[in-house]
Parts: C-alpha cells; sequence; structure tokens
C-alpha cells in the first residue's frame, strides 16, 4: 500500500476494488476503474508494452492506423516507421532490443512494420510528415542502409496523398524539438518518449496545450486546420436525385491537403446516430448515395492519369 500511496506502483483493479470496499465507497469504484484505464492507454511505459516482444506492438499500431484517415507526423530524430526501408527498421528495432532487454522477435517486426506502410496506398488516407534535417543526417545505421532510406524518403513524397516536409538546421526554434508526435485525425495524439508510449485524445487535452493556435479549445481547432479561404468547385450531383439539388459533391482549391465538400441528407434517425457515437459540435453527419462517391473515384482517377 505505501509503494501506491507513494507513487512507486500502479494500482490493480483488485487494489481498487478492495479500498473501494475498505472506506465504504464501492460507488466509487467503477469511475476509479475507469480512471486507471484511461491513464495505462495515455502512459504506456516500454519495459511493459515491448515484454511480449516488438511485433505485438507493431499489429496494435497497425490497428490504430487502419481506422486513421489524416495523418499529421513530426519526428526530430528518427524516420517515422511508416516511412523506413526494411533495413532501417531492423536498426531501430536492434536498439530496442539493446535498451530493453525484450525477446528477439525482429525479423517479424519488421515484416509487421513494413505490412503497416500498405496504408500509404490507400487514397482515402492523407499524410503530412515533418523532419528536421537531423533525421536525414543521424548516423543510426550503416551509411549504405541509410542512402537506401533517403532514396525511400524521396520515392514516397511522389504519392499525390504524402507530404513531405524537412525543417532546415538554419531554422530557429521557439521550443526544442525534443519529442517527435503523431497527430491522428483530430481525436489522438501519439508521443514517443524515451521511457514510454503516450496517448491522448484532443478532447481530453487542456485549453492551453493549444498555446500558439490563434484560436482556442477542440472546435476552434478544427477551423485552424480548415483554413481560412478556399474556393469549391461543382463536381457533379446525384442523377438519381428528384428534390433540390442534392446531394453534391464539390472539390476544394486548399493548398495543404486534398479535400471534398458533399452537399447530402441530414441524418437524423435516432439508430444511427446512436450506432455513430458522440459527434463533435463543429462538424455533422449527412448520408450521400454511393454516385457521388463514384465522382470523387473518377476524379482520383483523371489526377493519377
Amino acid at each position: 500500500m505505501s509503494k501506491i500511496e507513494n507513487g512507486k506502483q500502479t494500482p490493480s483493479d483488485e487494489d481498487i476494488r478492495a479500498w473501494a470496499s475498505a472506506t465504504n465507497r464501492e460507488a466509487e469504484a467503477a469511475d476509479l476503474l475507469a480512471a486507471l484505464h484511461t491513464l495505462e492507454l495515455q502512459y504506456a511505459e516500454w519495459q511493459r508494452q515491448l515484454r511480449g516482444g516488438l511485433k505485438p506492438h507493431q499489429s496494435a499500431i497497425a490497428e490504430v492506423n487502419a481506422r486513421t484517415r489524416l495523418f499529421r507526423v513530426f519526428e526530430s530524430t528518427f524516420v517515422p516507421g511508416l516511412l523506413q526501408t526494411a533495413e532501417y527498421a531492423r536498426s531501430r528495432f536492434a536498439q530496442s532490443l539493446t535498451v530493453f532487454k525484450m525477446p528477439n522477435d525482429i525479423n517479424q517486426a519488421v515484416q509487421a512494420r513494413v505490412q503497416r506502410q500498405d496504408v500509404l496506398y490507400r487514397p482515402e488516407k492523407r499524410f503530412h510528415f515533418v523532419l528536421t534535417e537531423a533525421v536525414l543526417r543521424y548516423r543510426l545505421c550503416p551509411p549504405e542502409v541509410m542512402l537506401g532510406q533517403l532514396d525511400r524518403l524521396i520515392s514516397m513524397a511522389a504519392l499525390p496523398n504524402v507530404k513531405l516536409g524537412i525543417v532546415e538546421f538554419e531554422t530557429a526554434y521557439v521550443v526544442a524539438p525534443a519529442y517527435g508526435f503523431w497527430l491522428l485525425d483530430d481525436e489522438r495524439v501519439m508521443v514517443e518518449t524515451f521511457s514510454a508510449e503516450l496517448n491522448f485524445t484532443l478532447a481530453h487535452l487542456p485549453v492551453d496545450d493549444y498555446a500558439g493556435l490563434p484560436h482556442h479549445g477542440r472546435a476552434d481547432f478544427a477551423k485552424f486546420e480548415q483554413g481560412e479561404a478556399m474556393r469549391a468547385h461543382f463536381l457533379g450531383k446525384d442523377p438519381e436525385s428528384t428534390e433540390g439539388d442534392s446531394p453534391t459533391l464539390f472539390a476544394t482549391d486548399r493548398t495543404d491537403r486534398l479535400t471534398y465538400i458533399a452537399q447530402g441528407w441530414k441524418v437524423t434517425d435516432p439508430q444511427v446516430l446512436a450506432d455513430v457515437g458522440s459527434v463533435p459540435d463543429h462538424e455533422t453527419l449527412i448520408e450521400i448515395p454511393e454516385d457521388v462517391l463514384k465522382m470523387y473515384a473518377r476524379r482520383y482517377l483523371e489526377d493519377q492519369s
């Protein structure tokens, strides 16, 4: 008990239940357990995460990547996993084995990381990577491996749904880039430190964490991401529609990412709303027929030709 009280040990579920029973606070047990599990997700020590090997963690990340549509990534030291060659990944995993003394499953981990990269070729997903110039110069692998990795970055930057930026050495930093981070959609932030992986949802970040943006709060953060000035260009409307001009698809002229505006039927069905779950105030749900999505497909194919 003293280790828990002094912050040297995290309580287990049974510890929480025992404390609630001993203090006649059984009604609070559920909330305390939920808080405990949230903290375990937010702060996961590498020693605990990797004790079963490297591959299980890669598989868990792959599940998150599959659900994510927009990836915004900053890395100050390493090439992001989604852009790594197999040889570069092998060098990174070898360091983890040295530091954390885990089971050696490098071959399986490399295979899992390479398989994760399939998401790069899915046109509905968008990737924005920002790296420091140091990432391109650190000797974290043999020179011949780094040459192959640099060639890989060049080829990946040519993909239509991938943007790659480099922060040059001459850049003056307001805050030192100690750690990289992954912003997944507008929902989750992942930060890898030397000792742990941190996971946060934007809804739970304090308002002050948005310092430096022109607005504060989750809704205004989304507005900042959407940009201030853009135009909409008509692509087509549903040929089966007989009510007004809806549903319709428009393309925007944004330069930071490819986006579309869909006009459709507002979703009001209670069961559908329950299935989808909570929707932020700055977002809404619409229903559109398959023909509208085909307009996007035609546009994408034209861009590739």
